[in-house]
């Protein structure tokens, strides 16, 4: 590999880790609160990257301004993934929380699939994307080498903005200490008169939101197609057990290495490009089967 394909892959693979460390973020902190694995999860990127672009269609003849597309992102993240998510907890998660897991992954799968006729009803089977905006935002040179500033700055910017904004959310909010409260101990939290119920609404919603910002950021690069939300969803499981299930930061440790190394595989090795985050899931759960991150916990009996 010679330096103009190491800056390209490194900068797609940082894109790309920022994109899958929104989705697994929402992920780790379903499995933190609930401690259930959300199939649903990846219909939540793939309706959030469809309502993008049909927002953004709708707009970009009545505005020239670029930020006014890149806001519509975001705007149309908190609507479509706050509402979806709020749905999903009170209807259907809340009366299985308590039942066995394997009911519980099956029912988000079914979830999953129901969202999944729900994109083709309204969508259909015909690519979607919203290219125009990466490409209003412009180019950057380095060592004579381009790159889309959509990409090289605003995805990796809004991945770790994110990440900071969730940190200080959990450490410095009342409702981040009542989730971390959740986390650690839900009977106990609950006899400390902390609604478990709400604090479990506000985390489905917050996850939403996160998964559908992961789609709306992912449109104006990505061609969007049925069955994009469960190769999401798969390779966020990777992200999610490399790290270690409710690893903030190592979620993002993990999405930026498994980033790289697909990456670094489209540019070297083709024919590994879809399984090199599971050869590196594979390889971290036999040397560390709980994860990278995961710390030894007391068993509660």
């Amino acid at each position: 590999m010679n330096l103009n394909l190491i800056l390209l892959a490194a900068v797609d693979g940082l894109s790309y880790a920022g994109l899958l460390f929104l989705i697994s973020l929402g992920l780790t902190l379903i499995c933190g609160v609930f401690g259930v694995i959300n199939v649903a999860h990846g219909s939540l990127y793939a309706i959030g990257g469809y309502s993008a672009a049909s927002v953004a269609a709708w707009l970009m003849p009545h505005t020239q301004s670029t930020w006014v597309l890149v806001l519509s992102l975001f705007v149309t993240s908190v609507i479509v993934g706050g509402a979806l998510g709020t749905v999903l907890e009170r209807f259907l998660l809340r009366h299985f929380q308590h039942r066995d897991p394997i009911l519980q992954l099956l029912v988000t799968f079914a979830a999953f699939m129901l969202l999944e006729d729900v994109q083709r009803m309204v969508w259909g089977a015909t690519p979607v994307n919203a290219g125009e905006i990466a490409t209003r935002l412009g180019t950057s040179e380095f060592l004579s080498v381009t790159f889309m500033n959509y990409q090289l700055m605003l995805v990796p910017a809004i991945a770790l903005i994110a990440y900071v904004a969730l940190q200080f959310l959990l450490r410095h909010s009342v409702a981040g200490k009542q989730i971390m409260a959740i986390i650690h101990n839900r009977e106990v939290a609950t006899a400390l008169g902390i609604n478990a119920a709400r604090v479990g609404t506000l985390t489905f919603a917050l996850a939403g939101t996160l998964g559908a910002l992961g789609g709306a950021l992912s449109v104006p690069m990505t061609s969007f197609v049925p069955g994009l939300g469960a190769e999401m969803i798969v390779t966020s499981f990777a992200v999610i057990a490399t790290a270690g299930l409710g690893q903030i930061t190592g979620a993002l440790v993990a999405a930026v290495l498994i980033g790289l190394a697909r990456s670094i595989a489209v540019y070297t090795l083709p024919e590994l490009e879809v399984v090199m985050p599971y050869l590196m899931m594979v390889v971290v759960l036999l040397v560390r089967p709980h994860g990278l991150f995961t710390v030894a916990a007391a068993r509660r009996i």
